[in-house]
């Protein structure tokens, strides 16, 4: 869990200094660094989902169908703004806020990549944490421009980071055992196809429901395994 907890830091770290600088720049600045780190999620996000060129971009479509269905039915974003909002309700004492967007929007960009999950496995496998150590650092120069356009709220993520991670190096063994070869890739595509949906919201281009995507982490790579057998 060292990975995991390195990375809380760095997110918590980051909201503080975030949050300090962005009172002090004007509207136009914030903006810009907004915008600045929407470009290179964007970028990530590409890099990623054409991982579908090691497997069939079929088993990337399926997924992302079939979860952004599920999604919706459940109705993830709803629940996860639900809970920021309660947050903010808490802590707006009547003003303008926007802890519900920074909480939704950093869990979304720190949780879905595909680092989170290989570096969690390979912290829970071998106790080293590499690529968690890496994304740490990424998450925590997120976490500042992010707290600098959106407020302290982005700093509540790290509670996704600690369960999210937290979950998959406890249970590495399990995951390390089904997400290799095209399975790997097929989640790492689907994985930066989310990206990609962030990013447009950060660039304000389209308004997407990233959370409700989610699911599609869980069933591109279960889409390539009933295809395998098949």
């Amino acid at each position: 869990m060292t990975g995991t907890f390195l990375n809380v830091g760095t997110v918590l770290a980051g909201t503080v200094l975030g949050t300090l600088a962005g009172s002090r720049l004007p509207d136009g600045i914030r903006q810009r660094v907004l915008a600045g780190l929407g470009l290179v999620t964007l970028v990530i996000g590409i890099e990623s989902a054409l991982a579908w060129r090691d497997t069939n971009p079929l088993y990337v479509l399926g997924g992302v169908l079939l979860g952004g269905i599920t999604g919706e039915a459940i109705g993830i974003e709803r629940r996860l703004e639900a809970f920021g909002d309660r947050i903010q309700t808490a802590v707006s004492r009547g003003g303008p806020s926007r802890v519900s967007e920074g909480f939704v929007t950093a869990s979304l960009l720190f949780c879905v990549g595909p680092l989170t999950v290989l570096g969690s496995i390979e912290d829970g496998l071998t106790d080293q944490y590499t690529q968690l150590a890496t994304k740490a650092v990424l998450d925590g120069f997120a976490s500042i421009a992010l707290a600098a356009a959106l407020g302290w709220g982005v700093g509540i993520a790290a509670v996704s980071v600690l369960v999210i991670q937290g979950a998959i190096t406890l249970g590495a063994e399990a995951f390390d055992s089904v997400l290799r070869g095209e399975a790997l890739a097929v989640l790492t595509s689907a994985g930066g196809i989310l990206i990609i949906g962030i990013s447009l919201k950060l660039l304000d281009v389209k308004e997407v429901k990233v959370g409700n995507f989610l699911p599609a982490l869980v069933f591109a790579p279960a889409t390539y395994a009933v295809a395998s057998l098949l």
